[in-house]
């Protein structure tokens, strides 16, 4: 069996604060995460080396966006998301 058949998965956009380093200027940005639910039940056809696999699999997210575009008229750069972690347990 695959990884991705002991997670139910979703995309979500969160809300951040972040600083564009160009021109310092401080917003309100969203950004996108994949959301992996662990499933309550593996499917029947598992054997024993997934029913392991699976015991120790947990719920998490995954930051979809790595870069942004700065809020600021005059900015406008893009800029790479350095403050929030791209694995996030739940």
């Amino acid at each position: 069996m695959e990884e991705r058949e002991y997670y139910d998965e979703k995309q979500e956009t969160k809300k951040h604060i972040l600083t564009c380093p160009h021109c310092r200027q401080e917003g309100e940005y969203e950004i996108g995460w994949i959301v992996r639910m662990k499933k309550k039940a593996l499917p029947p056809r598992a054997d024993e080396r997934d029913r392991a696999k699976f015991a120790k699999a947990q719920s998490y997210m995954v930051r979809k966006d790595d870069l942004l575009a700065c809020k600021n008229v005059r900015c406008r750069k893009r800029f790479e998301i350095a403050g929030i972690q791209t694995v996030a347990f739940l």
